[in-house]
């Protein structure tokens, strides 16, 4: 076989067709095999609140390597001198089941907290697994799920002591029915833990999580009054810059709008305070949650999206606001509040 005939001939072929396309206003098709990069990945943007992907990094520009956020050991005294009787963990578990098929439970162990608020269960409770329903760690275990979606949203709490009364919902029938929040209450104070509805993508709920906005700052103001509260819960906002990894490219995706970020300025402003903030003011690459794309986690490209609030009769006895950003099961991660009651 003559190879250089053979080459010539290839060559010929391609640049008759790429002539032809172009004649006919096609893109072109044909082209040559390219090298693929050394370390060439793309730039992380999609939050799995509705955002679109970003933009690729420039041609030939090295990956920064990421900046993680470690956990500092906790604070055992609040501000009073009072040392912390009470520790609370919420986790939103993207899926109940899935979540003790990953070890949930073994770090719940070693975590211990005197309540476990879970949100995102995504299970009735018929179908509740019973390494969850058979833990005598926490005999008082409460469950709220969505009426008409299975597999759909749900919270739960469980609890090592009794509380003096439970309630679900927050009253309202437009909202309640899709099992987003549990009231516990306690001798000294109210536990809330809520999985705040998501404006989903393309904002199609903008308009529904607005109205929720009002209604559950609300219900939280009318607690207030007769008891101070805990909120707890994935709340569906990235409240200012410095809790997300991109806030420029997702001013306009769930999570980041104007109207969700005005929505939880409102509840601050209600007599609620962000206990993380509270604590670590200028704490930059906090996130408690990461889409399992494009290896975001491992690149701590994330969101804080989980939340202790604390009603301002509670902040003398804040000790410490945790971020458990090592523990895996669930794209959110665990957070820990420690507080002297």
């Amino acid at each position: 076989m003559h190879f250089g005939l053979c080459s010539s001939r290839i060559l010929c072929v391609r640049v008759c067709a790429v002539s032809f396309l172009r004649v006919c206003g096609l893109k072109k098709t044909v082209s040559m095999p390219k090298r693929a990069k050394k370390n060439e990945e793309a730039v992380e943007g999609e939050t799995g609140n509705g955002a679109e992907p970003a933009k690729k990094e420039k041609k030939g520009k090295e990956p920064e390597s990421p900046i993680l956020y470690e956990d500092p050991p906790a604070k055992m005294t609040g501000k009073d001198g009072r040392a912390s009787n009470m520790k609370i963990t919420s986790w939103n578990v993207d899926g109940l089941r899935a979540w003790v098929r990953k070890n949930g439970l073994d770090w719940v162990r070693k975590e211990d907290p005197d309540v476990l608020c879970l949100q995102e269960t995504k299970c009735a409770e018929k179908a509740l697994p019973s390494e969850v329903t058979d833990m005598p760690e926490y005999p008082h275990k409460y469950w709220a799920a969505s009426e008409d979606k299975e597999g759909y949203s749900g919270v739960a709490m469980l609890c090592k002591t009794e509380p003096l009364n439970v309630t679900y919902g927050i009253g309202k029938e437009e909202h309640d029915k899709e099992g987003r929040v549990i009231t516990a209450e306690f001798p000294s104070f109210f536990l809330v833990t809520a999985y705040v509805p998501n404006a989903s993508r393309g904002l199609v709920r903008l308009d529904y999580r607005k109205t929720w906005d009002v209604d559950f700052r609300a219900y939280l103001s009318g607690l207030d009054q007769r008891k101070p509260l805990v909120l707890c819960g994935d709340l569906n906002v990235a409240h200012q810059e410095i809790d997300l990894k991109n806030p420029k490219g997702n001013r306009k995706n769930a999570g980041f709008t104007p109207e969700e970020r005005e929505g939880f300025t409102q509840l601050l402003e209600a007599g609620f305070t962000d206990s993380f903030r509270e604590l670590y003011r200028e704490q930059a690459n906090a996130y408690t949650f990461w889409t399992y794309m494009m290896n975001a986690r491992a690149k701590n490209v994330g969101w804080r999206l989980d939340y202790f609030l604390l009603s301002s009769a509670l902040l003398p006895g804040l000790c410490d606001s945790k971020i458990r950003n090592t523990a895996m099961g669930s794209d959110h991660c665990p957070i820990t509040l420690y507080l002297a009651v």
